[in-house]
C-alpha cells in the first residue's frame, strides 16, 4: 500500500525554516557581542502596567490573568486595579534603591483612566512599550487586518500623545499576534517587539516594509508564568530567576555577551508578601560587577552597533 507524502507540501517548505521572517540561527554560531565596560549579561527588567476590564469578551480565547467568575468578578478586577495603585510603588521603590532601569509596558486604556500615571510615567522617563489597547483587546489569527491595524494605531497613538514619548517598543497583551501583526507594528514606526521568546538575544525579524527586531522578554521566568500559571513559589521564581543568570553569565564568558529579560507585574510581585523576593533578585543582580542594567533600547543599540 503506498502511502502519501502530501502533508509534506505546504508553502514555503525548505531546509531550515519554513517562513521568511527570521533565519536560521545558533545562537553559539554568532558573533560575539560585547557589552560597555566588560559587562556580560544585559539585565532588562520590563513592568506591566494593564487594564483589565471587568465585562471582558473573550474574543477570541479569555486571556490568562483576566476575569475567572461570573460578571461582575471584583475580586479579581480588584486584584488587578491593586497593582496600579499600591503595588506599582513597591515595586519602583525597589528598582530605584538598587539603580536598576525599568522599561514600561503599557496599556493606553489604563492612562486614559488614570492621570496620575500619566503624570508619574512623564516624570520618570523611562522607556515606554506598547501594550495594546487593554487585556481583552487580543491580536489574534484570522483577526480582520484593518481591525487590528485600528488598534495598534488607536493605542500607540494615545500613549504617543500622553507620555510625551515616540515609543518604539512593543509587547502585545498576553503575547497573542495575528498573522499581520509584526507587519502592522512596521507600519507604525515601532522599532522592536517583545512577543516572540525564542532565543537569547535580539535577532532581525522582516516584516512587509522594514525588518523589526525581536528582543526576547522571556516568558519562563515571567512572575504570571511561575506563580500563577505553574503554580510555584515565589521562593521558587526568584530561585529561577538567579539561576537562569548564573547560567547566562557563565555562558557569556565563552560566548559573547547574553540578555536577561525580566518580565513583571505589580499585581502579583508588588503585594506585600511578595516583595521581598523581588528586592532579593534586583539585590543579587544588581551587587554582581558583570551585569549591565539598561532600557531595551540602549541594549538594542549597543547590539545592533556589532552587527
Amino acid at each position: 500500500m503506498s502511502v502519501s507524502d502530501d502533508y509534506l507540501q505546504y508553502p514555503q517548505r525548505h531546509y531550515g525554516m519554513d517562513h521568511e521572517r527570521y533565519s536560521w540561527s545558533m545562537l553559539a554560531d554568532r558573533k560575539p557581542v560585547q557589552w560597555p565596560e566588560g559587562k556580560k549579561l544585559a539585565l532588562w527588567v520590563n513592568v506591566n502596567l494593564q487594564f483589565y476590564p471587568m465585562n471582558q469578551r473573550g474574543v477570541p480565547f479569555a486571556v490568562p490573568g483576566g476575569m475567572t467568575m461570573p460578571y461582575p468578578d471584583l475580586r479579581h478586577y480588584s486584584l488587578r486595579d491593586y497593582g496600579n495603585r499600591v503595588g506599582l510603588f513597591r515595586i519602583i521603590k525597589a528598582l530605584d534603591r538598587f539603580g536598576v532601569t525599568p522599561s514600561f509596558a503599557v496599556n493606553s486604556r489604563l492612562l486614559e483612566r488614570t492621570p496620575y500615571l500619566v503624570g508619574l510615567l512623564r516624570e520618570r522617563g523611562n522607556e515606554i512599550l506598547g501594550h495594546g489597547l487593554h487585556m481583552d483587546a487580543l491580536h489574534y489569527g484570522g483577526q480582520d487586518e484593518g481591525e487590528e491595524r485600528a488598534q495598534i494605531r488607536e493605542s500607540l497613538d494615545c500613549l504617543r500623545e500622553l507620555t510625551q514619548q515616540a515609543v518604539h517598543g512593543w509587547l502585545s497583551p498576553v503575547r497573542n499576534e495575528s498573522e499581520n501583526t509584526p507587519d502592522l507594528l512596521a507600519e507604525h514606526d515601532i522599532r522592536y517587539f517583545a512577543d516572540w521568546v525564542n532565543d537569547d538575544m535580539p535577532y532581525q525579524f522582516s516584516t512587509r516594509t522594514k525588518p523589526l527586531i525581536a528582543m526576547p522578554l522571556s516568558n519562563e521566568v515571567e512572575d504570571r508564568f511561575v506563580i500563577v500559571s505553574n503554580q510555584h513559589s515565589e521562593a521558587s521564581w526568584a530561585e529561577q530567576v538567579d539561576d537562569a543568570a548564573n547560567y547566562l553569565l557563565a555562558e557569556a564568558q565563552a560566548s559573547g555577551g547574553r540578555m536577561l529579560g525580566l518580565n513583571i507585574h505589580p499585581w502579583l510581585l508588588g503585594h506585600a508578601h511578595r516583595i521581598k523576593f523581588f528586592e532579593d533578585v534586583l539585590a543579587t543582580l544588581s551587587a554582581n560587577p558583570l551585569v549591565w542594567s539598561a532600557s531595551p533600547s540602549a541594549i538594542l543599540d549597543t547590539w545592533s552597533e556589532q552587527q
